[in-house]
């Protein structure tokens, strides 16, 4: 596994499954799949809530990709989980693994293939960053590490993941859209005209 798309979540706050909605002529699962794939991280490991998941979200991804899914034990138990249950199962030399949220549908494989270039070789992640706040969802990890981290304490992702030795990439924020409302839709839309 190279890469985790993380498409478990309810998408309550879009009142509607984020993951299809097409920007562009293509579902959002598909953008970030593609620029994963571009970007060398396959095999794509997707984590799903259900099992009629796998069938609805690999129906939207048109292209033929290498993709491994990943039932959710306890399903909307939120991103950390998500993470430690994707990876608890990979061995000590599993590497750099890219994590992706379906929400970005203008992440780009230059951001992935940067993010792979600019990791220090004691840091246990590097994160985007828009030049006001850190995108922990598009963390590039050393599996290992955090899964002995994260988890242990009741914080949101980001604060874990800023207590762990780390870097940050300056990315172009357009890059870093991310779409999880209808008022974010609305700003999509008008940024593609």
């Amino acid at each position: 596994m190279k890469s985790l798309l993380l498409a478990g979540g309810r998408s309550s706050r879009m009142g509607f499954d984020k993951a299809l909605f097409e920007i562009e002529g293509r579902p959002m699962i598909e953008h970030v799949a593609i620029a994963l794939a571009g970007a060398g991280l396959e095999p794509i490991r997707i984590a799903v809530a259900k099992p009629s998941d796998v069938d609805k979200y690999g129906s939207a991804i048109g292209i033929s990709l290498d993709i491994e899914w990943v039932l959710d034990s306890t399903p909307h138990a939120g991103p950390i989980e998500a993470i430690i249950e994707a990876i608890s199962d990979l061995d000590e030399g599993s590497g750099l693994l890219q994590l992706a949220p379906v929400d970005y549908p203008r992440i780009s494989e230059e951001v992935f293939n940067s993010l792979n270039e600019s990791i220090g070789v004691s840091d246990s992640l590097i994160m985007p960053h828009d030049g006001k706040m850190s995108h922990p969802l598009l963390a590039l990890i050393r599996p290992m590490e955090v899964l002995e981290e994260i988890g242990k304490n009741r914080s949101p992702l980001h604060v874990q993941f800023t207590d762990m030795k780390h870097s940050l990439l300056v990315v172009d924020s357009m890059t870093l859209t991310n779409v999880n409302t209808p008022d974010d839709l609305d700003r999509e839309s008008a940024s593609t005209k």
